[in-house]
């Protein structure tokens, strides 16, 4: 069954059925339009969210939180909501490419094509509305020259019977007569052929032209409904393509969960906060009721017994348990000043202490109260900070000691290394005047000198500071040249002292360096390595294309934008997503 057969005579009926057909395409764009609208802006919340929570650059905390498995495993929820928010953007952007914009291309061809079949419908019915009107007219003329003919041929026997009339008026009447009779009889034989022509042309409308335009409106509307499912389809085929890459986010957020160890935490707070200092001892009972041994009193009071003892050394370090602290009376507090000069043990009391002992020991005990008081308030100012971290507790003070001459050394490494590289420069110019001029590179070649020696004195200060601190530093090992007016260089060892390393021939290093007018730049190192865990065709410009299984090399980290920077064994480089790897970071 079709629609030129059964509903040849409901053009109205199909013209409105095509049209709300098109309406309801236009419908289901919107509709997706709205939906993609809603991914992106719920991607961006997510975005924005993770941003939020993520420590920002320069943050004080982050350095001491970032060791903590709970911090880093909040850190990789992050990032996982992150690539999460990305698959979402990819949601939204595969439903605008592959139904809105499909779909809104197909709907104008649709429209074109109606608009055509429509015309063409239009086009015969007002064929056949001009031939029907031909077919009237010639009708009308017909019935009108019959009729004067008619009259005519009466008019014509009447003048025949009239016996007034003349043979001459009889003989006009007849030729009149007859003369519209022959009009008659052709606006006849026009009529009939008028009257074929329209029935030709109705059956050619009603039989082949209008239910082959139905047909084809027909076909048209079915391919609209087969497309229009095909765009219900890909809505949740859309959706059911990222699930598994938002499965691995989740994986990725519940190993986020199961890597966080409580253990591991508490030893870092340990490390992190661990002062070295030892456990105060009791203090002593000291007697101001007897008669006074005043040596043993007074170098009672030099001696640390108590935390404030330690905070005198250390004030930078609250030793109290508690932020609420219980007042002490004064007579429990040692002192924080420096006690006055202990007497000999058997030698003469003061004077004043044999005129009146009990008025000496209370003026003795104001005087020690006062300079506690002030002591006291100067807890709560912050600490000066050092240079060689004294204020630091003396374990945290070796930590960052130490810490301090990693970087130093691995700055010193980087001089030293731009030290080789400008002496090697140096000896090419000289051989090759061509390519440059060696006395340009005596200011970089003098800057880096300074550097060296500069960092060198930094780096031997805080090893005096370390073995002062009780530890042992470990430098980093490095070579450094010196440059003589003839442009030889010379190697030393770290300490300064010159080492029994030969110089290699300088025409061998200046091929084996400088082929083709230097080397090329030397690639980034990669700082880690990952596995594709899907296929990636890498169609846009910047991107590269992996294969499933393929591992690369990690050049650099996401920035938070969902892409990573990743090379081949062959040296391709160029991004790739980030939630379609599995990357694992050098250590």
């Amino acid at each position: 069954m079709d629609w030129g057969t059964e509903l040849w005579d409901q053009y109205d009926i199909i013209e409105k059925h095509t049209q709300s057909g098109l309406e309801l395409v236009e419908k289901y764009v919107k509709f997706v339009k709205e939906r993609t609208e809603i991914e992106q802006n719920y991607a961006k919340q997510l975005r924005n969210l993770s941003k939020k929570y993520n420590l920002k650059r320069g943050n004080k905390d982050e350095p001491e939180c970032s060791r903590f498995s709970s911090f880093q495993s909040f850190l990789d929820i992050l990032n996982e909501m992150n690539d999460y928010a990305g698959q979402r953007e990819l949601i939204a952007e595969n439903m605008m490419m592959n139904i809105c914009i499909d779909l809104t291309k197909y709907l104008q061809e649709l429209k074109q094509e109606r608009k055509t079949y429509l015309s063409e419908a239009k086009k015969a019915q007002q064929s056949l509305e001009s031939t029907y009107k031909q077919l009237d007219n010639s009708k009308k003329r017909f019935e009108r020259e019959w009729r004067e003919a008619e009259r005519a041929a009466q008019y014509a026997e009447k003048t025949d019977q009239d016996i007034n009339a003349t043979k001459a008026d009889v003989e006009k009447a007849k030729q009149q007569a007859h003369m519209r009779a022959h009009v008659a009889e052709e606006c006849k034989n026009d009529y009939a052929a008028q009257l074929q022509k329209y029935n030709k042309e109705q059956n050619q409308f009603y039989f082949n032209d209008m239910p082959l335009i139905f047909n084809k409106l027909q076909d048209m509307d079915e391919k609209r409904v087969r497309k229009l499912a095909e765009g219900y389809i890909l809505f949740s085929d859309t959706e059911k393509h990222v699930m598994p890459i938002i499965g691995k986010c989740l994986e990725g957020v519940t190993k986020a969960g199961t890597n966080v160890n409580e253990r591991n935490d508490s030893m870092t707070v340990i490390e992190q906060n661990k002062s070295g200092f030892e456990r105060p001892g009791d203090l002593e009972f000291e007697d101001y009721s007897q008669g006074i041994n005043r040596a043993s009193s007074d170098s009672s009071l030099g001696t640390p017994k108590g935390p404030m003892d330690l905070l005198g050394k250390n004030r930078s370090k609250n030793f109290w348990l508690f932020s609420k602290k219980s007042k002490l009376s004064p007579s429990t507090l040692p002192p924080f000043s420096t006690p006055p000069a202990p007497s000999p043990a058997n030698g003469p009391s003061s004077p004043k202490f044999g005129r009146d002992p009990l008025s000496y020991c209370l003026k003795e005990i104001n005087k020690t109260v006062k300079p506690r008081i002030s002591s006291f308030r100067t807890l709560r100012r912050s600490p000066t900070v050092t240079e060689d971290f004294a204020h630091l507790p003396p374990e945290q003070r070796r930590k960052r000691l130490q810490q301090k001459l990693e970087e130093i050394g691995k700055e010193l490494q980087k001089e030293v290394d731009q030290s080789e590289a400008l002496g090697k420069m140096k000896d090419v110019y000289e051989k090759n005047p061509q390519m440059g001029d060696p006395a340009s590179l005596a200011s970089q070649i003098s800057q880096t000198s300074q550097n060296i020696e500069r960092l060198r004195g930094e780096l031997s200060k805080y090893e005096t500071w370390l073995a002062e601190a009780g530890g042992r530093g470990d430098t980093l090992r490095y070579r450094t040249h010196t440059f003589n007016n003839n442009g030889a260089h010379d190697v030393y060892s770290p300490d300064g002292a010159h080492s029994d390393e030969s110089t290699p021939d300088a025409s061998q290093a200046i091929y084996a360096e400088f082929d083709d007018d230097f080397e090329e730049e030397e690639l980034t190192a990669p700082i880690g390595k990952c596995t594709a865990m899907y296929n990636f065709p890498g169609a846009s410009e910047g991107t590269i294309a992996m294969q499933e299984g393929e591992v690369l090399a990690v050049v650099e980290e996401d920035k938070g934008d969902g892409w990573t920077r990743v090379r081949r064994n062959n040296g391709d480089e160029g991004y790739i997503p980030t939630s379609y790897v599995t990357i694992t970071l050098n250590k």
